[in-house]
């Protein structure tokens, strides 16, 4: 009689204790030399018998039934099977003489047999693992409550073994939150993340890019800013966060409104885009220019002119030369720009009303987590109500997403408001430094510099009629131009002064020139 040598291990968590193959093939090979059984051949499978279709296992019984073999030797019935479809196919080929002997390590099966004990060992096996099953199920269930993630960290975050954590990789969550701030931008496709993420050395387990449906599942993961589903549930996480849920909403927005990337629009001459046509309101474009000497020398030279693609309107506009158009707007710089003592005086009064913030915002901060705790009872309540049967199972699972969501809002603000409380003086503090460069930029022969400073001034207010640029100064630089005018560079007190109809009910005299010039911002 030839028999079969068939060894197993499980790579799942419940078959831990199980001795190793290497240990079963010991000690099924000196039972086989003991007692003179000869071995056609050995199979070794590493895989979970919980269910039926397993390969090598199948593959045995196969050769089997052809008669290649009428035996089996293993270390114990549980190795052969933990379901009823393969312990009963086993049950079944011994009780037809197909498997004539079954030898595991202390016993011996033969179709003779009482089917009775071969039927509990086999039923034993079974429950074992249908018991070891909710077992787990309970214990994961018990650590999502606590809010851990029960299993294996996304790229971004690491599973620390030792304290059954997770943590943040240091090292690759940067880059995640890099790629969420660059899609949000709205010109990188899913792919152009990946070749990012790829250069910074976020891979995947092989070392390749990551697919562009990956990058999608990244983006719409909950876990990066706090939260992680389970069992089709939203929970609040443990874990540290790597982005803002602010930044979160911006990405998922972005991908559900754009399809294809917005590439960004290269500019052939520095001041092109900057200007419109006086007459017909069209765009002033730039254009080379090449002057050929008869002494062989070359000048290149740039005319700014009309697109004239007006077609109601013949515009007879001249071009100007790109040195003279960039003098002229250089002066329209220098006359917006702030002098150092008023600069002074606007941060001595920023600074009061900053510190004044800083009270205030204390307040504010009180008042969110009174609603943060407002929502924290609403959630538990909802808890109760689902508990009793009053709602069903999906009404739940949303209006409980909903609070989630809402109660990480309110603590984001808190958490913002807490590192920055003067947030609301920032737009001024950047438009009095701002100001105070203008007479630098202005000097500087950095044309692109001097577009961009144009650009956040006037918008497209800007116009060329008669070689002449016109400008349409927005508040706050029109008060500003008109201060220039009134006042000499060392005059201050009239940053205090009251300006009658422009400022603020309520508004103290000393911030009343700071709330007139921030209010458009």
């Amino acid at each position: 009689m030839k028999y079969f040598l068939y060894a197993r291990k499980s790579t799942d968590v419940e078959d831990k204790q199980v001795m190793s193959i290497e240990a079963q093939l010991a000690e099924l090979r000196a039972v086989a030399k003991s007692e003179n059984l000869e071995i056609a051949d050995e199979f070794i499978e590493k895989r979970t018998a919980k269910m039926p279709g397993r390969f090598i296992f199948n593959k045995m019984m196969r050769q089997i039934q052809k008669g290649e073999a009428q035996g089996i030797i293993c270390w114990k019935l549980d190795r052969l099977a933990r379901n009823p479809v393969d312990g009963g196919q086993i049950s079944w080929m011994l009780q037809q003489s197909i498997i004539q002997h079954i030898r595991i390590y202390d016993k011996s099966y033969y179709p003779s047999d009482n089917v009775l004990m071969m039927s509990v060992e086999f039923g034993m096996a079974n429950q074992f693992i249908r018991d070891l099953s909710v077992n787990v199920k309970r214990g994961l269930r018990a650590k999502v409550k606590r809010g851990e993630f029960p299993s294996t960290a996304p790229v971004g975050y690491l599973n620390d073994v030792r304290r059954k954590i997770i943590v943040v990789d240091r090292k690759k969550s940067k880059f995640i939150c890099e790629a969420f701030e660059l899609y949000v931008l709205g010109n990188s496709t899913f792919e152009d993340i990946s070749n990012f993420l790829f250069e910074k050395g976020v891979r995947s387990l092989f070392g390749n890019k990551l697919h562009k449906d990956r990058i999608k599942w990244i983006f719409s993961n909950t876990f990066y800013y706090g939260h992680f589903r389970y069992g089709g549930e939203i929970h609040e996480g443990k874990h540290k966060p790597i982005i803002e849920k602010r930044l979160f909403d911006k990405v998922q927005k972005v991908m559900k409104e754009r399809g294809h990337p917005m590439r960004a629009v290269i500019e052939p001459k520095p001041f092109c885009g900057l200007l419109r046509c006086g007459t017909c309101r069209m765009m002033i474009t730039g254009e080379n220019k090449i002057k050929r000497c008869k002494n062989g020398n070359v000048h290149n030279y740039i005319y700014y002119r009309c697109t004239k693609k007006s077609k109601t309107i013949k515009c007879l506009e001249p071009h100007i030369r790109g040195e003279v158009l960039a003098e002229q707007l250089s002066e329209i710089l220098s006359n917006y720009a702030m002098p150092s003592p008023w600069v002074k005086e606007f941060n001595f009064c920023m600074k009061k009303d900053e510190n004044k913030a800083n009270h205030e915002s204390k307040v504010i901060i009180d008042r969110l987590r009174d609603n943060v705790s407002v929502l924290s009872e609403k959630i538990q309540r909802l808890l109760d109500i689902y508990l009793a049967q009053d709602i069903d199972r999906e009404t739940y699972l949303k209006e409980r997403s909903k609070l989630f969501s809402e109660k990480k809002s309110f603590e984001e603000k808190i958490s913002r408001l807490e590192r920055d409380a003067t947030s609301w003086l920032e737009p001024m503090q950047k438009w009095v430094e701002m100001a105070s460069l203008l007479d630098e930029i202005a000097e500087r022969n950095d044309l692109s510099s001097k577009k961009s400073h144009l650009q956040k001034i006037f918008g497209s207010n800007l116009s060329l009629h008669n070689k002449k640029v016109q400008e349409n100064p927005p508040f706050p630089y029109a008060m500003l131009r008109t201060a220039r005018q009134n006042f000499s560079p060392n005059q201050t007190s009239f940053i205090r002064a009251v300006f009658s109809g422009l400022e603020p009910l309520g508004v103290r005299p000393h911030k009343r020139i700071i709330a007139n010039f921030s209010v458009s911002y």
